[in-house]
């Protein structure tokens, strides 16, 4: 599914002076000239366009609040609420709303989701080692929703639950020779529905949450899920753990690392729930979904050059593989590109990103790549 997206963002070269920006309304300066350090709220859009056959025109956009919980101190960490939305003019639709939500001294912090989707997919198959040419069209229709609450124990220690539901209907052409009918290692090719629940670990010592310097941040989490409806019988699990080191080089230079490890449990393995290589945030280049399995292992670096308050740049390489059961150092793929920041709110830390990222070449394809636009630092 070839994709055009155009993120309609305003950037400038270079800082303008406070007086060369008159012309533009107030609340576009307020939005991506924010100088405010007074620890107020503040707001963000980023408009989106997008165009493919799939889907005809998509219209829509993504928008930020950002907010202290306790604004008489500098310890408790920037909440916000984040949400994203487009429709297409063949009825197709996004939304997705989140809350990341830290009560005063960072003594709670809460996190929730909800999210639909209406859109199609392209689905490669299941392994390290998929075929562009397998490629099948999938129309996706999910609901999911989840909230996790982490409870501070000190000394940076968190401890928590998650709870959360989904349900996922999936529509393609049955009479295509396409992967999604003719392997059997595709299960559940029509969707499911579940409910999950399960305990969250959290050991945190960054200095900030949306810009970090130095610090250790490990987050993990494991879901127990139980099918409803018609899969009422699946039994299984999903474990997530992410590792995150900061170390300041400099004044302007911070390098950071990241792996992270994903895995589905129980006998079953539906293919919507199988962890995906690829996103806006760990090996960025890879179309998410183009390599998925029931284990998957990917490590990162970034190197983070401030150039001034308001500019930044990023330069990253990383390596990661899918597996179903062994772990093999020959099937890593390599990962690598750069990227930019706009920081539209200094006193928050708060950046628009843009990256493009690079993976491999297999036989017979074009080199992996992509290009990203996303809100806040990858990791």
């Amino acid at each position: 599914m070839k994709r055009i997206i155009i993120l309609l963002i305003i950037l400038f070269s270079a800082r303008c002076a406070d007086a060369q920006m008159n012309f533009l309304p107030k609340f576009i300066r307020k939005m991506y000239f924010n100088k405010d350090s007074t620890r107020k709220p503040g707001f963000v859009l980023l408009p989106a366009l997008a165009s493919a056959p799939e889907t005809g025109l998509e219209v829509g956009g993504a928008a930020l609040v950002s907010f202290y919980t306790d604004t008489s101190d500098h310890v408790t960490n920037v909440s916000s609420l984040f949400g994203y939305a487009t429709i297409t003019t063949k009825a197709q639709a996004k939304l997705s709303l989140n809350a990341n939500y830290w009560t005063p001294h960072n003594k709670v912090h809460y996190l929730a989701n909800i999210s639909y989707y209406n859109f199609p997919f392209d689905f490669y198959g299941i392994g390290n080692n998929t075929r562009l040419d397998n490629v099948d069209l999938v129309y996706e229709k999910r609901y999911r929703g989840n909230l996790e609450s982490d409870f501070n124990l000190g000394k940076g220690l968190y401890l928590g639950y998650v709870l959360g539901g989904f349900k996922y209907y999936y529509r393609f052409d049955k009479n295509r020779y396409g992967v999604l009918n003719t392997d059997p290692a595709v299960e559940d090719k029509r969707g499911g529905a579940a409910g999950y629940a399960g305990p969250t670990f959290t050991y945190d010592t960054r200095n900030n949450n949306t810009y970090t310097t130095k610090g250790i941040i490990i987050n993990a989490y494991y879901n127990l899920m139980h099918g409803a409806f018609i899969n009422n019988g699946y039994e299984g699990g999903f474990f997530n753990i992410e590792y995150s080191e900061f170390f300041p080089l400099g004044d302007k230079l911070v390098l950071g690392t990241d792996i992270q490890e994903q895995s589905l449990t129980g006998s079953r393995s539906p293919f919507y729930l199988l962890p995906q290589m690829g996103s806006d945030e760990i090996m960025r280049g890879y179309y998410g979904g183009r390599f998925r399995d029931r284990n998957y292992l990917a490590g990162q670096t970034e190197l983070r050059y401030r150039i001034n308050k308001s500019f930044g740049l990023a330069a990253f390489a990383g390596t990661g593989e899918v597996f179903h059961t062994s772990f093999s150092f020959a099937q890593l793929k390599p990962n690598y590109g750069g990227g930019v920041r706009y920081f539209f709110d200094v006193q928050k830390g708060l950046a628009i990103r843009i990256d493009y990222g690079v993976g491999e070449k297999p036989a017979g394809e074009k080199r992996i790549s992509g290009l990203y636009v996303a809100l806040g630092q990858s990791f």
